[in-house]
């Protein structure tokens, strides 16, 4: 009985490594540098990236309201280069590290 269950979890975690290794890992800072335009960037950045759903920090309303109402081009944009599932993204008003 203990051996079928090693045997059960080493499979399972084999499997698992097996489908991180195929999945690229996503620098979520680089696709925001490749989506924002460059006069942008000092003023957002990657507050999170989990599950699907990008985080952007923005350091102004303005900026919040500009780059909400650009939101389905940034999808778009992103989602040509992160061949993942990129899910949505949620802006919030926060300080830029």
């Amino acid at each position: 009985m203990v051996e079928k269950i090693k045997d059960t979890v080493q499979q399972v975690m084999h499997q698992w490594e097996a489908r991180q290794r195929a999945q690229p890992a996503i620098d979520p800072q680089a696709l925001l540098e490749k989506i924002v335009a460059k006069r942008e960037l000092p003023h957002v950045g990657v507050a999170y990236f989990r599950n699907g759903i990008l985080g952007i920090k923005v350091d102004s309303s303005a900026r919040l309201y500009n780059l909400n109402m650009q939101k389905e081009q940034l999808l778009t944009r992103l989602r040509a280069y992160a061949k993942t599932a990129v899910k949505d993204i949620r802006f919030s008003i926060g300080e830029i590290k």
